[in-house]
Formats: structure tokens, sequence, C-alpha cells
């Protein structure tokens, strides 16, 4: 196994800038003990695990190719966009964060268990749940910046939310047996690992804006 590739490189950047947002998420919590900055930490933990998987055992995990999909996968994935989303929810829109934070737990639980399962229910839910935590992370910081609860550029988060909702849907389609739009599993490989790294540098680039501006 080559571990030299080019895709490889890209995911490993990806992972170095997960941990370097841990680590600033990690140095505001440990002033504020703001329970965002633990969701947050949550999400780009996962997201610097799945790309340490994708280096060392490839695309296969994903299910994708003929190889049978690890039905532990889509949960674990899940908690990308959901620890995100729940940061954002969090942070932003006290209202109804209770409320977000029961969504976010009843569509982790909907997936973990018709994944585990074999369910073909997962093949709604995925998408249902992964959709909506993708929109809370592209609009969240849009109207938080408009309305002055967050600094000028935060607004990248969204960027990353709309790239990380993109990707994740098409691959959920994919693994479920199915394609969305154009994205076949030819084009979501070629862009997978270019992808991920374009969302992480752009979500770096809204929540340090936050982070320096508290």
């Amino acid at each position: 196994m080559n571990l030299f590739t080019f895709d490889n490189l890209i995911l490993l950047l990806t992972g170095l800038t997960a941990v370097y947002l841990i680590w600033r998420f990690w140095g505001r919590y440990s002033k504020v003990k703001a329970l965002y900055d633990l969701y947050y930490m949550m999400g780009f933990a996962v997201l610097f695990v799945s790309g340490v998987l994708l280096i060392f055992l490839g695309y296969g995990i994903l299910g994708m190719g003929g190889t049978a999909l690890s039905p532990y996968i889509l949960p674990i994935a899940s908690l990308i966009p959901l620890g995100i989303s729940l940061g954002i929810a969090n942070q932003f829109y006290p209202a109804w964060k209770k409320a977000f934070a029961w969504f976010a737990l009843v569509g982790f639980l909907t997936i973990a268990v018709t994944s585990i399962g074999g369910m073909s229910l997962k093949k709604l839910a995925v998408p249902i749940f992964h959709g909506v935590a993708g929109l809370v992370i592209f609009l969240g910081p849009i109207f938080a910046e408009r309305n002055g609860k967050a600094p000028k550029g935060y607004f990248w988060v969204g960027v990353g939310g709309a790239l990380i909702g993109i990707g994740g849907i098409a691959l959920a389609f994919l693994t479920s047996g199915s394609q969305l739009l154009f994205f076949s599993t030819q084009i979501v490989l070629m862009i997978l690992a270019p992808l991920l790294l374009l969302m992480a540098l752009t979500f770096t680039w809204g929540f340090m804006k936050d982070i320096k501006a508290g």
C-alpha cells in the first residue's frame, strides 16, 4: 500500500488543519468554559480521525466500488456536521439550542440504529439529518454575522458548511446505492480529498475570525 499519494497528502493537510482548530478551540474553552467549543472540538476530532482512516484504509471504507460499508461509518461520520451545527446553535442561537440538541440526538440515534441494523430507512435518515445540520452550518454563520452577533468574515464558516453539506449528501447517496445529480462514484472519489481540505480551510478562516474577536 502506497501511503505517499496526492490524495493522502491532501488528507494529511486536512487532518493537521483540524488539529490546529481543535487546539484553538481548547484554548478558548480553557478560559470561558463554553459548551459550544466542546461541540466544535468533537466535530473536528471526528474529521481528523476520518482523515487518518482514509489514509491508512483507503476509500473502500466508504462502501464504494463494491466494498461493503462498515455499519459504524455513517454514525461516526454524522458527528462532524452534528457537532459543528450544535456548536453554532449553542453559541449564536440560544433560544432554540435545546430543541436542536434533541434533534441532533434523535438524528444520531436514528442513523446509528438504521445503519447498524441494516435498515433501508437509513437512505432517508442520513440525507435528512445531514441536510438539516448542513443548512444550520451554512445559514447560521451568515445570519449571525449579518445580525452583528459574529465578527466580519465569520460567513466563511457557512461556506465550509455548504461544502460539507454537498459532499456529505453526495456520499450518503452513493453509499446507499444511488447517485445525487452528476456526483458519480468516480467524480466523488476524485474531488473528495481536495473538498475536505477546502472545507477545513474555510472553516478555519471563519472560526479564527470569531476566536480572535473574543
